[in-house]
């Protein structure tokens, strides 16, 4: 799967098209460093996520679908706490793992093992076990979002940016 991400003003484009020929695409605001999606890309490749989001989009889920399946298959929430269904895992241990790693960028790295109690506790209230983490794997996402991240602010409005999803 071809994954297109183009840098815009105040949102960003991303085109996804599939082995099977197919096309998504959609917008989504600005959040953060780099788009929330490309950190899902290193988190879910290194870790070999195949149920995350982007094994959900190369499936011919749309992205703007994944946050609905979610919702109706048990995520918890302040409402409603309980274990959600099998299906979902790993995608809600992608999106934890997303996030420890955006609040990584956004100040000053922590050490490997914080970052790993800190995703331990958001899996925790997410009501699913954390994937065991390696330091090797930590470091190789944080080195390829920082790479990334370095190439996406010196980037023009409207540049484009194509990953590879295996």
């Amino acid at each position: 799967m071809i994954i297109s991400i183009s840098k815009g003003s105040d949102r960003d484009w991303i085109k996804i098209k599939r082995q099977d020929g197919s096309v998504a695409q959609t917008t989504f605001p600005k959040k953060g460093i780099i788009p929330h999606d490309v950190v899902h890309y290193y988190v879910e490749q290194e870790l070999a996520m195949g149920s995350g989001f982007w094994g959900h989009v190369a499936d011919g889920t749309h992205p703007e679908e994944i946050q609905h399946i979610v919702k109706q298959a048990g995520h918890a929430s302040s409402v409603r706490a309980a274990t959600p269904d099998a299906h979902i895992v790993e995608l809600l241990q992608a999106e934890r793992l997303v996030e420890c790693f955006e609040a990584d960028m956004w100040s000053e790295p922590s050490d490997n093992q914080t970052l790993r109690d800190v995703f331990g506790a958001a899996c925790q209230s997410s009501y699913v076990d954390p994937p065991t983490l390696s330091d090797d794997q930590i470091n190789t996402i944080r080195s390829s979002t920082s790479s990334f991240a370095k190439q996406w602010i010196a980037a023009e409005i409207g540049e484009t940016f194509q990953l590879h999803w295996n």
